[in-house]
């Protein structure tokens, strides 16, 4: 019997964006002028994606995080370009009062410091349920109930119990975990976690982590991890979005960018991080100085100061974003040199 060829496969599209962000700028209103917090940002997350953002304290990714929430402390902040659309809806061009029926149920955020997040005269309990009953009122022993199961779900052991325990009386790990039951609480569509593990041991921050990827997989939920720990990035996210100065450097698959990382400042952050590899009584690398205050920023790149490898054209001009390769962008001259493009030692 003859074989009869099979036509080619055709590979799937990708999936399209539940959250699609473009050209997003905050400006802050200051004496020292108009400053702008996060300069042109773009990214897209869709169903069942987790996205990392990182950078050093001072890059943008919180107040980003903030923009997209509409949680914008004006003054001084202001949204003043772009758009953040979810879903196919401009958040940016909604009333507050739409706003508010947006926010905790097609997008919600876990915030970086759980007990400030928490109300502490209320207990736990109580202010799930209000979450539940500002978004999917029901009879208030339904709504207990939802709440009771949503707090199992987070793993609080003896919920009927800490049901009525005020913040106070709970672990931060546990205080995170009844943050994270309120964000999840009317299953949105995209959640923001901003260092959801700051603060919290070693242990506690895996079972967090495991937790927040049992529950995407359950709802298939859009995520933004922003974070420091690159360890956390590895372990957790399919792209990453590096930050600095109010401005994305570059991003890309995590597998990607963590086997040949382009930027500069990329390349830095992973050589000061831990690894299996490092010699006994080694020194982690370091990037020189800091990040620039806003009303302080250099000529040119804003990287540049810090920069091994920058040259003239770096002082003269800020680099737009290129794509050196398909799914990567990356901000910076340097990237046209041989070396810096194949992936080879900075400074080499």
């Amino acid at each position: 019997m003859a074989l009869i060829d099979a036509p080619p496969l055709t590979p799937l599209p990708p999936a399209p964006a539940l959250l699609s962000v473009s050209d997003l700028e905050v400006t802050l209103f200051t004496r020292a002028g108009q400053l702008k917090a996060v300069d042109r940002l773009s990214l897209e997350v869709a169903a069942g994606e987790t996205l990392a953002i990182v950078g050093e304290s001072g890059c943008g990714k919180s107040i980003s995080a903030l923009a997209l929430m509409r949680l914008l402390p004006e003054p001084p902040a202001k949204i003043t370009g772009g758009s953040v659309r979810l879903a196919g809806r401009d958040l940016t061009r909604l009333s507050e009062g739409e706003m508010q029926r947006v926010r905790g149920k097609d997008l919600a955020m876990i915030f970086q410091d759980p007990m400030s997040a928490l109300n502490p005269v209320l207990t736990v309990g109580r202010q799930i349920v209000e979450v539940i009953a500002r978004h999917d009122p029901a009879s208030h022993r339904a709504m207990q109930a939802r709440a009771l199961e949503l707090m199992r779900k987070v793993r609080i052991p003896d919920a009927e119990r800490r049901f009525n325990d005020y913040p106070h009386q709970l672990s931060g790990g546990m205080n995170q975990r009844i943050v994270i039951a309120m964000a999840i609480a009317c299953q949105p569509k995209v959640l923001v976690a901003d260092e959801p593990t700051t603060a919290l041991d070693v242990t506690i921050q895996a079972q967090i982590l495991d937790l927040m990827k049992e529950l995407q997989a359950e709802t298939g939920m859009g995520l933004i991890i922003i974070t420091h720990d690159l360890g956390v990035v590895a372990e957790t996210a399919d792209r990453v979005l590096v930050m600095y100065a109010g401005r994305k450097v570059e991003d890309g698959t995590v597998d990607a960018v963590f086997d040949r990382p382009l930027h500069p400042y990329t390349r830095g952050l992973m050589g000061a991080t831990p690894s299996a590899t490092l010699q006994p009584h080694g020194r982690l690398a370091e990037i020189p100085g800091s990040v620039p205050a806003l009303a302080d920023l250099p000529a040119g790149c804003a990287f540049n100061n810090r920069c091994p490898i920058a040259f003239a054209r770096c002082f003269a001009e800020r680099p737009g974003l290129t794509m050196p390769a398909p799914a990567r962008s990356v901000a910076c001259f340097a990237v046209e040199q041989e070396g810096v493009r194949h992936g080879d030692p900075v400074g080499a």
